[in-house]
Order: C-alpha cells, then sequence, then structure tokens
C-alpha cells in the first residue's frame, strides 16, 4: 500500500501528539481563593495553553476574568489577581479541537440563574451534545459559544428543580459522554465526575479551605493535602460546613482512561493511586521484554518519551543517553512561522546530540505515534547526526481510532496506525525496526494482569476501537462536522 505523507502534514512547531483538551481547579472558603487557583491553573497547563479562565465569588457577586493565551501571561498581575474578588474560585485551561478558538468559547462559563449565580468548567466531551443543543435551539434557547459546556449552562435552566444541586444532576442525568466538572455558586463549590470516570477529579485540602483539581500537582505547587479520588459518578459539594457526597446517577463499571498515563498526565502526578512516573517506566520495562532491539543505547524523544526510556534501558542493560535535546523556549511567536521557519521544522524544538550518536545503535523511545510527521522528522535527524542503525519502540499500542471523550484526536484516516500495518509505518517513518507495546503489555504494566475483553479495566478505544460511553451524534449523523465544533470542554 502506497501512503501519501502529505495528506499527515501539519505545523511542524507543533507537537504530533493527542492533546488532553483541558484542565480545571477550584477552591472554596479560602482568602486568596483566585491566587491559588491561578498557581493550581499554572501547575495544570500541559493540559490547555490555548486559553485559561478564572471566575470568584465573594458570596454576593462573581467576578470574571477569561483571555487567550496561557496562564502567566493572563494572570500574571496582581492587580488582575486583586480583582478577583472572594474565597472561592474556579479556573479551567483548554485547548480547542477544531472549533473556534476565540475569547467567547473561553471558560469558566458564568450564567444568573433563578436561583443565581453559577460558573461552570469542564474537561471531557459530551457525545450527545449536538442532539442536545438542537433540542435546546428548538426550545428557544439562545448560545452565545460553540462549546458543550454551554450545553450543561441551558440544561441546567431549563430544569423544573428548585435547587441548584437537583438542577446540576437533573442536567447531567440527560448527557452522555466522559467528564469531570466543577462549579461555583455563591455559597457552593460542586465536583462530578461521569459514571465511568474517564476523565480525572480529585479533592484536596489547604489550611481549611477545600479543593477540586484535575491533578495532584495542582495541589503541590500551593502546598495542599491530598485527600482522594472523587469517584466515577460522585458528586462532591462543598460548603463552609464541609463535604458532601452523593451518588445520583446509575453505577457503570470504571474506564478510566488509560492514556493519563502514557502521555496527559504530568509525570509527577499520583492519579487513580498510581504513580504516573512510575506507571511509565514499567511500561517501558514491558516494551524491552517484548520487543529487545539490536543496540548500544537507548533514546528518548523528549520529554513525554523520558519516563518509558529509563524503564527500556534498564531492562534491556542498556545505555540511557539524552540523544535529542529539546529547546523549552520555542513560543507562541511562531504560531505561523515563514517559509524559511517552516522549512526548518523539528528542528525548532528539537536537535540530535551527535557526539553522543554518531556511530551508535539507537533504540529511540517515544510515547505514541499519530500522524506520524513529527516522528519522521526526528529519525532523519538522528540519521543524520550520524546513527548507525535507528530502532523506534512506542510506549502504547498504534494509536487507531479517534477519541470522542475530550481528546484532540485526528480524524481516523489522518491516523497512521488506522491504514498502514507496523511494518508500513516502519518504511515511512524511516527507522530500522518498529514495534509497539502490546495492550496486554501495557495492562501489566498498570499492576493489572491483563486486558478483560469482556470487562476492560480502562478506556482505550483510541487503541482498541471499544468504546465504553455511547457516541450519540456519531451515530445521527452529527460527526464529524458538527460533533467538532462542539468538542471543547
Amino acid at each position: 500500500m502506497v501512503v501519501d505523507m502529505a495528506r499527515f502534514s501539519t505545523n511542524p512547531l507543533a507537537d504530533d501528539k493527542l492533546r488532553e483538551e483541558c484542565g480545571v481547579f477550584g477552591i472554596f472558603d479560602h482568602p486568596d481563593a483566585a491566587a491559588h487557583t491561578a498557581l493550581g491553573l499554572h501547575a495544570l497547563q500541559h493540559r490547555g495553553q490555548e486559553s485559561a479562565g478564572i471566575v470568584s465569588t465573594d458570596g454576593k457577586l462573581f467576578h470574571t476574568q477569561r483571555c487567550l493565551g496561557r496562564v502567566d501571561d493572563s494572570f500574571g498581575s496582581a492587580q488582575i489577581i486583586a480583582g478577583l474578588k472572594g474565597s472561592g474560585a474556579i479556573g479551567h485551561v483548554r485547548y480547542s479541537t477544531a472549533g473556534e478558538s476565540e475569547a467567547r468559547n473561553i471558560q469558566p462559563l458564568f450564567a444568573d440563574f433563578a436561583f443565581g449565580g453559577l460558573a461552570i468548567a469542564h474537561n471531557g466531551n459530551l457525545t450527545n451534545a449536538v442532539a442536545l443543543r438542537q433540542d435546546l435551539v428548538q426550545r428557544g434557547c439562545i448560545f452565545q459559544s460553540t462549546t458543550d459546556t454551554e450545553v450543561i449552562v441551558h440544561l441546567i435552566a431549563i430544569s423544573p428543580f428548585g435547587p441548584v444541586i437537583e438542577r446540576v444532576v437533573d442536567a447531567l442525568k440527560k448527557a452522555e459522554g466522559a467528564y469531570s466538572m466543577i462549579a461555583l455558586a455563591n455559597d457552593a463549590l460542586i465536583g462530578v465526575r461521569d459514571p465511568y470516570g474517564v476523565r480525572p477529579l480529585i479533592l484536596g485540602r489547604v489550611d481549611n479551605a477545600w479543593i477540586l483539581a484535575s491533578e495532584s500537582v495542582a495541589l503541590d505547587i500551593i502546598g495542599a493535602q491530598f485527600v482522594r479520588d472523587v469517584e466515577p459518578g460522585e458528586m462532591v459539594v462543598i460548603r463552609r460546613d464541609g463535604v458532601s457526597s452523593f451518588k445520583p446517577f446509575e453505577t457503570k463499571r470504571q474506564r478510566f482512561c488509560i492514556f493519563e498515563y502514557i502521555y496527559f498526565s504530568r509525570p509527577d502526578s499520583m492519579v487513580e493511586g498510581r504513580s504516573v512516573y512510575e506507571a511509565r517506566k514499567r511500561i517501558g520495562a514491558e516494551l524491552a521484554r517484548e520487543h529487545a532491539a539490536p543496540a548500544d543505547l537507548v533514546v528518548p524523544v523528549p520529554d513525554s518519551g523520558v519516563p518509558a526510556a529509563i524503564g527500556y534501558a534498564a531492562e534491556a542493560n542498556l545505555p540511557f543517553e539524552l540523544g535529542i535535546i529539546r529547546n523549552h523556549y520555542v513560543g507562541r511567536t511562531f504560531i505561523e512561522p515563514s517559509d524559511q521557519i517552516r522549512h526548518l521544522g523539528v528542528k525548532l524544538k528539537h536537535n540530535a546530540n551527535a557526539r553522543t550518536l554518531s556511530g551508535r545503535r539507537v533504540v529511540l523511545i517515544d510515547d505514541s505515534i499519530v500522524r506520524g510527521t513529527t516522528s519522521t522528522k526526528i529519525v532523519e535527524m538522528v540519521r543524520a547526526a550520524g546513527a548507525l542503525e535507528v530502532h523506534m519502540r512506542v510506549a502504547s499500542p498504534p494509536t487507531a481510532h479517534p477519541c470522542f471523550y475530550g481528546v484532540d484526536t485526528p480524524e481516523r484516516d489522518e491516523l497512521l496506525a488506522a491504514g498502514s500495518d507496523v511494518e508500513e509505518m516502519a518504511r515511512l517513518i524511516g527507522v530500522d525496526s518498529l514495534a509497539f507495546v502490546s495492550i496486554e503489555g501495557l495492562y501489566r504494566a498498570m499492576g493489572e494482569a491483563g486486558r478483560d475483553d469482556s470487562a476492560p479495566q480502562f478506556c482505550d478505544a483510541c487503541f482498541s476501537g471499544d468504546y465504553p460511553i455511547a457516541l450519540t451524534d456519531q451515530r445521527d449523523g452529527g460527526v464529524p462536522a458538527q460533533l467538532s465544533l462542539l468538542a471543547e470542554g
């Protein structure tokens, strides 16, 4: 089969990776709520670098600041933080998908309801957002954004129930998909995970204040204590008198996103009771056991391939070397590069350490291959530095299926593994050999005996095509065009 790599073309300055679209942080009953939220979002910056927003409340009024750009661009000013008054705040960092990158889509969203104000932010994606939106528009609802978060806002508005908690439950019972949502009312902070628990959400505490966040690193930065994970299908309601827990949704078997361990989460996070860093090292060790390579050294594709490469090198008894150095200072100046800069491509972000690579047989370790465009340029760079052989090993199974649960994924025909076998992929990327960790090996690295095909322990749809949550919009013809406009959470 002949594959045209040109159709996989992408901005050479953007990593060829799946993008976790959002991170959330909320704190209640703390005198420095806005400042702590900004710091928490800074720790979650890897989950979204396109926009950031914070909404705070002083118990009577809500205060909002939402900006395109990174957290330090938007909230580095003491004056801005001072304007976000109150002891309660929630924040959000975001990537967009094919939808619009505009200020109107920045979360948290805020609305005045009959019961008072409510700000909402969520990480994930509603898989029936198109169907719900069409019904809401027919009922007279007027949308101001293209986010599926706003669908939740309107469902809350039309709910026949009185109290805010009952309205939120009623709205989410109509929603399908994967989500971790936080909401801020005048007198409460609310957190909820979908019944499958696909996206992460944790509960923490600092001083007498309670915190909700996507990852434990958001607690570390402010010296907060990790308390526990919010459970799948659980709603926690935080008020001044403490935390209440409810289980208002039908119980489902947990299907936490396994890609959180492979790439999305920061390596220094604890996720669902597991160290992400240790999990990635174990994946690398499994990869070495399954696919040994005749080589002189192991080199990670920085930075996401580093922990797996450490595990691979230790298991294979090979030296671990930084054969590729990443430049961390390529900023937003180059989002629209000139033709000359575009020709430089991946070299703006990576440079080969030629003295380490020259005359050596190299095992390159990366966390995943999506389109294969960056992998091709990395391999070219390593060969140009004098490597005798290049063997690529990948710390995830082939990514052959798109994600509909809150991840920025290319269309299936843009996924290299969807139309090519491993041998063809190796030829296209230009390596001497290519291998991926098996899905069984991936599960073993997570501490499981293997994948239970009758009841998988994780969501691994991007590898297996086994989607645990109904894809209503896709089934009804709302994908890809309509769904892509709504996959912003």
